[in-house]
């Protein structure tokens, strides 16, 4: 998950750029969701390692 988070920052000067507020309640709705179906992950993660939920950045 910390690559979802960290794909939605920008590099500016150097520096991270925060993320909008549309972007951070995308990100918290993603983690609260793989933390609910954690159980379910974990057992496609038996046969696909490493697989993740896909992050989509912005609607549609």
């Amino acid at each position: 998950m910390y690559i979802a988070y960290s794909a939605l920052r920008t590099p500016k000067n150097g520096k991270a750029k925060p993320i909008n507020k549309q972007q951070q309640e995308r990100y918290l709705a993603y983690r609260a969701t793989c933390q609910k179906y954690r159980t379910e992950i974990d057992a496609i993660q038996q046969y696909i390692p490493g697989w993740m939920p896909e992050f989509k950045t912005s609607e549609g």
